[in-house]
């Protein structure tokens, strides 16, 4: 749009200027969010932007707060085996709705919004990112208007995947009553401005642009202090970070993906803090294991059963070697300084969860991927510089969101992978359409569709990451048929990763339950479905005056945005 294109002081005042509820007393909360929202909401976008712009008004019935604790949010309090909430059997979980609970237009909240937000999730066409985390609930039903129980296919041994943290809130039954399966997608009114329970409540959204929320007047806690809140999209992670601690033009930045030497240097000007917290986000290669060939048309990028696989990169050398030439300590010292660390894991919190046995991927080994390949037979037969494999020139596209450590980081790996023989095109798109535009009419843009041999980006396993872990089975590759809104976006498939997942399923939490998680880890890892790099802190930016801020990685960074002052 026109207006992305303006400077950041430039769009401020345009917002202020053209915003009938702009007044002279008003307390406006400014947010920037340079990788703009597509959604105001978690279900049919999968950035954490969109997550989070939800977050400010649609709530779940718990959350996590900062230290990975769950604290009730629409409910009374977390059922537990002490309790009574959870069944000995640990077949089912039962949630207390408190009482009182309105939506933003002032109707009531039940236990039918619960059950309807499982229904609406659960159903494949929806094309729910979450729908994952559905998948193993057999059933949820409404005891009485605030109790709902929830049951599910087998024991699970933890039960809070769920209606828990900003990924999974409730939405009204009412609202999105016409919105389940197909018809999702087309619910534009519904789904640009939802009704919510949270501290302020949407009344304007302009995709891949802005958001704007005023107070919330049913809202069941005191009154948040602003009047006003205005998330803004657009620009990029330096122009956000200056306008938080260099210009104090807006009051919070997030995402802030800069070099060390530029934090040090915005921060001198001391109108700002920098906040940072770790839990288990990894910047990570995805490494498609179907064919992106466009010459496939409408089979490009789709597993169809595994009759399409990749032409090299499902032959597991290729991408060890790849793997190999990463210099991955470089890539944290360089590029996130004290917001990164090299990682040789998918899973990388809580610790006890950590595997070691990947951890010889932290010395760069250029001259071992090259014998690796050599001994593999996969070898540079007419002398261009490139490997071949069966006949194949290693010839890859590798893409990512437009953001200048991203770019950095591409071209790093770039001449990495030059020299063991692997030629490499750089693709970079508008983080909106990366990970929030629709994968049917931005296909090429999206990285649901993965139109590309490898992509990059951030994700993380969550407290517990037996739901991460569940979504990386079969079962839950993208395809058309999900409106690729599955979550194994590396269209992977393997039988023992498969088989190991049901054991996981099937043990308490413990000793034994952390060795299953470190072992599917190295299954995804060791097959090189995923390269992982860096693990990454959540880093923000706040104007010293904003005062309530508690910095979350386990959730969204907006979790407490009712508590926000000056």
């Amino acid at each position: 749009m026109r207006t992305l294109t303006l400077g950041l002081t430039a769009l401020l005042l345009l917002l202020a200027a053209c915003n009938p509820f702009q007044s002279s007393e008003e307390r406006v909360l400014t947010i920037l969010y340079w990788q703009a929202p597509t959604l105001p909401g978690p279900y049919l976008a999968a950035g954490y932007k969109d997550r989070d712009a939800g977050a400010i008004t649609l709530e779940p019935l718990a959350s996590y707060d900062p230290g990975g604790n769950l604290v009730p949010r629409l409910a009374v309090e977390i059922p537990t085996l002490a309790n009574g909430g959870l069944a000995a059997d640990l077949m089912s979980i039962t949630w207390t709705l408190r009482e009182g609970l309105k939506w933003s237009d002032g109707s009531d909240v039940t236990a039918e919004d619960v059950v309807f937000t499982w229904r609406y999730c659960a159903d494949e066409a929806t094309g729910c990112i979450a729908h994952s985390a559905f998948a193993d609930i057999a059933s949820v039903e409404a005891v009485d208007a605030l109790t709902v129980r929830m049951t599910f296919a087998a024991p699970s041994q933890y039960p809070y995947n769920v209606f828990v943290g900003a990924g999974s809130p409730i939405i009204s039954s009412a609202q999105f009553a016409g919105c389940v399966g197909a018809a999702a997608t087309s619910c534009d009114e519904q789904n640009q401005a939802p009704l919510g329970t949270g501290p302020y409540r949407i009344v304007e959204f302009t995709p891949n642009e802005r958001a704007v929320y005023e107070r919330n007047p049913h809202y069941r806690g005191e009154d948040p202090y602003f009047d006003r809140v205005v998330l803004k999209g657009g620009g990029d992670a330096i122009t956000a970070a200056r306008a938080v601690l260099e210009t104090g033009e807006a009051d919070y930045a997030w995402n802030l993906q800069l070099r060390p030497d530029e934090f040090t240097q915005f921060e001198g000007a001391g109108q700002g803090t920098v906040v940072s917290a770790f839990a288990s986000d990894v910047e990570r290669i995805v490494v498609n294991q179907t064919n992106p060939d466009p010459a496939l048309g409408d089979d490009r990028s789709e597993y169809l059963g595994g009759r399409n696989p990749h032409p090299f990169l499902t032959f597991t050398p290729i991408a060890r070697a790849m793997s190999m030439a990463i210099d991955r300590t470089l890539l944290a010292d360089r590029l996130y300084g004290f917001a990164g660390g090299p990682t040789c894991n998918l899973v990388t919190g809580p610790p006890g969860y950590v595997s070691s046995a990947n951890d010889g991927c932290l010395d760069q080994d250029i001259e071992g991927a090259k014998r690796l390949l050599d001994e593999s037979g996969v070898v540079d037969s007419d002398g261009d510089g490139i490997r071949e494999h069966q006949g194949v020139p290693l010839r890859i596209v590798y893409q990512t969101s437009t953001n200048a450590v991203r770019q950095e980081t591409q071209a790093l790996v770039r001449d990495w992978w030059r020299e063991i023989g692997i030629e490499t095109e750089l693709v970079d798109h508008d983080a909106s359409l990366f990970f929030g535009g629709d994968p049917v009419q931005s296909p090429a843009e999206s990285y649901r569709r993965f139109f590309a041999d490898v992509q990059m980006y951030t994700t993380g396993t969550g407290i517990d990451p037996q739901d991460y872990l569940s979504g990386l089975r079969c079962e839950h590759i993208q395809t058309k048929d999900n409106n690729w809104g599955d979550s194994n976006v590396a269209r992977a498939c393997n039988a023992d990763y498969d088989a190991l997942y049901e054991q996981l399923a099937a043990t308490t939490i413990g000793p034994e339950r952390a060795e299953l998680v470190k072992r599917l880890n190295d299954i995804f890892v060791q097959h090189y479905y995923q390269i992982p790099l860096v693990n990454r802190a959540s880093l923000s930016a706040h104007l010293n005056t904003l005062q309530g801020v508690r910095m979350n990685a386990w959730d969204s960074e907006l979790w407490n945005i009712a508590e926000w002052r000056r």
